[in-house]
């Protein structure tokens, strides 16, 4: 049985799901507080299983820490998330986040840039576009860590 919980603090709304003898992986999840697509990708981890945290910040604040934590702006999109150690760029599926866990590269995260129409949050009904999710290696070079067609 998954159980969901809406935890409101000063900087946003945390979203837990999981099942109850689980502790589900921690993903802690920057972005504007405007940003519908943001929420629906949060929502998306959710529902993985995911104990998510939101928090909402300032445009500069987010593009700080991008920058901090190793996001190039030809990598960037609307928001930016943490788990283990590792930076979730964008609408990144919750089973690439999931893979990535699972085998633990040498890398600072994954990225998918833009915001693909059909990625995870960005859903437009039938619509899909092609999308690559990208693995930065430590070095910041990327490859293809999934396609997505």
């Amino acid at each position: 049985m998954n159980r969901r919980h809406f935890i409101f603090t000063g900087l946003g709304a945390a979203l837990v799901a999981g099942p109850a003898s689980a502790a589900p992986t921690r993903i802690e999840v920057y972005k504007s507080p405007t940003c519908g697509c943001c929420s629906a990708w949060i929502e998306h981890m959710v529902q993985a299983g995911f104990d998510t945290l939101a928090r909402d910040v300032e445009q500069e604040t987010l593009w700080s820490m991008k920058a901090r934590a190793g996001v190039t702006p030809d990598l960037g999109s609307c928001h930016t998330a943490f788990v283990d150690g590792y930076f979730i760029e964008g609408h990144v599926p919750a089973s690439d986040v999931e893979r990535l866990l699972a085998t633990r590269p040498a890398a600072l995260g994954l990225a998918v840039p833009g915001m693909p129409i059909g990625s995870p949050g960005m859903e437009m009904g039938n619509q899909r576009d092609a999308f690559d999710t990208l693995l930065v290696l430590q070095d910041g070079t990327t490859e293809v860590f999934q396609r997505h067609a």
